[in-house]
């Protein structure tokens, strides 16, 4: 697709099939799952993709309520914009909400951080085991997409996990002629990614034409930072400025909704979908490129946490 940055906000600029496509896909791929899977289940954290994800199970099932429960991870570290939101949107949707937090892995010993402060982002994978073993889920649809991250790049629209949550990078099932195997052997699951092949222009393009409602973080806001790098970090009880540091309050939004301990805004006064979706025409780094601060440890940091079960 070949857009000027003026035209990508314009639904009337845009391919009339592009999205319709993107949609088709993804709906088909959720009910082929919900249709083969004993018991599957939304990841849904909150975050711009679970909720075009959302959006897209809900039109898998209309006119039928959604049929199949949320889950979401809690580290207790979100930001309380997400978690408001979150709970709305499973009371808007009429959808079942199970919550599972990593405190609860932590008191039970499963969980052992370094430091009262030590960011849980990564340690979610050992809580998500727990509830899926927990609750039975046989297959776990997520928003990640291809173009994220370079692990990510790698994965199959179907991902089978064994026993233990890990990703086998070199052990995966071909998808040629959009056939999904989402047979497992007891113990085992899949993670499904409905929206493998959207990019992060294609998700605001379609949160504009499906008026999908957002945390308000994503949008243009006041917020004390401290520059470290090409890095705004937030000052939070999580975050606390250094004795040093020089605390400025900055126009910034958030492209990508994690850990607070984690995930940084970006300069921007964009605070309308339309404004977002030009900004994001004229970028040149991914989301978590640019924001999540435990992706720059090194190029191989997510395909790690994903063999050893992240999302």
């Amino acid at each position: 697709m070949n857009l000027q940055a003026n035209d990508a906000c314009n639904p009337s600029q845009i391919p009339a099939d592009h999205l319709d496509l993107l949609e088709a896909e993804a709906l088909f791929i959720v009910r082929e799952v919900i249709a083969e899977c004993r018991q599957p289940v939304v990841l849904f954290s909150g975050g711009k993709d679970s909720a075009v994800l959302l959006h897209l199970v809900y039109k898998a099932f209309h006119p039928e309520r959604i049929g199949i429960p949320l889950l979401h991870i809690d580290t207790g570290h979100n930001y309380d914009e997400v978690i408001s939101y979150r709970d709305r949107m499973a009371e808007r949707y009429g959808c079942r909400l199970h919550v599972r937090r990593v405190e609860d892995s932590m008191q039970r010993g499963t969980v052992r951080l370094r430091h009262a402060l030590e960011s849980r982002n990564a340690h979610q994978s050992v809580t998500l085991m727990e509830a899926i073993g927990e609750l039975g889920f046989d297959a776990c649809l997520g928003g990640a997409r291809r173009d994220e991250e370079k692990a990510r790049a790698k994965e199959r629209i179907v991902s089978v996990r064994d026993e233990f949550g890990q990703w086998q990078p070199k052990h995966q099932r071909p998808e040629l002629w959009s056939l999904y195997n989402t047979r497992v052997a007891p113990g085992d699951h899949i993670r499904v990614f409905p929206m493998s092949n959207w990019t992060e222009l294609d998700v605001w393009q379609y949160i504009a034409r499906e008026a999908i409602e957002l945390p308000e973080l994503y949008f243009a806001h006041q917020r004390e930072v401290v520059r470290r790098g090409d890095i705004l970090i937030p000052v939070t009880f999580l975050t606390p400025a250094k004795p040093d540091d020089k605390v400025e309050t900055v126009s910034c939004r958030f492209r990508t909704v994690g850990d607070i301990s984690c995930t940084a805004p970006v300069a921007s006064t964009a605070a309308t979908v339309a404004e977002i979706i030009v900004e994001t025409a004229q970028c040149l780094l991914t989301e978590r490129g640019a924001t999540r601060m435990d992706d720059r440890t090194s190029d191989a940091a997510m395909e790690l946490r994903k063999k050893e079960g992240y999302f």
